[in-house]
């Protein structure tokens, strides 16, 4: 009686508790390190095992079956975009140099400004909450994974694979979309230190800065004559050379990465990066904070999904007010999160597919059900509708011993993806 009642409480709110609880027992490591030590390991236990005590009751491995494909395709989409965001964040930073980041004043921000003005006004409580570090990267990829396999227990509509690709392809197209903004125009970072401290590049610009940019910096008629004649006309007589290691066929990154003489390869230099200084418009954290509330509200609703845009409202004010980001870098990250989301249902949708089928496949038989009925054949009218009944049910193309063995797999894939990205997204 224990696993019923258990999914009957997920599927009436208690995915909502079980997020609550697991964002309140991490949030402990700043109270309380020892509780933290204590319950954070038994949390993790006891939703694995509910995971996997859940597993022999799931009707839908076939229609998860079906979704392999779009997600494994989703999943090498977004690590190749990844991989090209992670080039963009280094050479944005890089080809200026670090002499100009240090420099460089940060913009002005009236979102800044606010939380400033409002850190005079509101109660100390409440600006103390504002700056807690309640809710991070790492959590919003948690949280969208204890979406994903709460399948399991019918609270959010099959297949979780299918959600898992709808997630990863809506994640990789904003990262191209958002190395594609913060490499067309350099911002100067909020946090002018940035760069020195996080990257070891040359502290000059590179040639081609130093030839299209650094002679029309700041003098006046120099911009002026720039945009009258609409070329570099500025003579460079003596370039500052770059480091340049034999990379082979992938040295055509070096003018991109700009790496120095203490440096390994191009992968072990992408590898050793710990976030960006300049890649800010748009917010790649408030990006993975929406597509997770977004997941949440299409899939779940309720309050719970309420509480999570909370949440990243919260994000949002965090990342201005430690200046991680820009308030506009934070706004786009929003409405760019949502209307990619909005894009993507053709991947998966909450939307029950099964009765449309039903539907479609009455409308085929609505002339023979009419005459049937007309005849009297009431043998023929439950051959017909059990066609539509059929129609909305899913085929199982399988044997049953073939669907256990892909049930485990996919099982111990997810949970190893779950502790690999909680590992690798734990320092923010």
């Amino acid at each position: 009686m224990l696993l019923p009642w258990a999914a009957a409480m997920v599927k009436k709110g208690g995915l909502g508790l079980a997020a609550i609880s697991y964002v309140g027992v991490d949030y402990l490591r700043h109270l309380s390190p020892s509780w933290h030590s204590r319950l954070q390991p038994t949390l993790w236990v006891v939703l694995a095992l509910a995971a996997v005590t859940r597993v022999p009751f799931y009707r839908h491995w076939s229609s998860e079956f079906r979704a392999v494909i779009p997600f494994i395709a989703s999943m090498v989409f977004m690590l190749g975009a990844l991989l090209v965001e992670a080039l963009s964040v280094r050479s944005v930073t890089a080809v200026l140099g670090l002499d100009w980041h240090s420099k460089a004043p940060p913009l002005p921000d009236t979102g800044q400004w606010l939380l400033l003005a409002l850190n005079e006004k509101l109660p100390h409580a409440v600006v103390e909450i504002l700056r807690a570090h309640i809710i991070g990267l790492h959590h919003y990829l948690m949280l969208f994974m204890m979406l994903g396999f709460s399948v399991l227990f019918d609270s959010v509509k099959a297949p979780g694979l299918g959600l898992g690709a709808r997630y990863m392809f809506t994640m990789a197209i904003g990262r191209l979309l958002r190395a594609i903004s913060f490499a067309s125009t350099i911002l100067p970072s909020a946090r002018p230190w940035c760069a020195s401290a996080r990257f070891r590049v040359p502290s000059h610009p590179h040639y081609w800065a130093q030839k299209y940019y650094v002679p029309y910096a700041s003098n006046t008629n120099a911009i002026r004559q720039l945009i009258q004649q609409d070329i570099a006309y500025a003579t460079v007589e003596d370039y500052i050379g770059d480091y340049r290691p034999d990379w082979g066929s992938m040295s055509f990154l070096i003018d991109f990465l700009r790496p120095t003489a203490s440096d390994g390869s191009w992968y072990s230099l992408l590898k050793k990066a710990g976030g960006g200084c300049n890649d800010l418009l748009y917010s790649g954290h408030m990006l993975v904070a929406v597509l997770t509330a977004m997941a949440w509200t299409e899939a779940y609703g309720g309050w719970a999904s309420a509480l999570i845009w909370l949440l990243v409202m919260h994000s949002a004010q965090r990342e201005i007010r430690e200046r991680h980001h820009y308030s506009v870098d934070c706004v786009v990250a929003i409405y760019v999160g949502i209307l990619l989301w909005k894009m993507t249902g053709f991947i998966w949708s909450a939307k029950d597919r099964s009765t449309r089928n039903r539907l479609a496949q009455l409308e085929k038989i609505q002339s023979r059900l009419i005459q049937a009925a007309k005849d009297s054949d009431m043998d023929e009218v439950r051959e017909l509708l059990k066609e539509v009944d059929l129609a909305g049910q899913e085929s199982q193309a399988f044997t049953d011993q073939a669907m256990w063995v892909f049930a485990c797999v996919t099982i111990a894939f997810a949970l190893t993806v779950v502790i690999l990205a909680f590992t690798w997204t734990s320092d923010g």
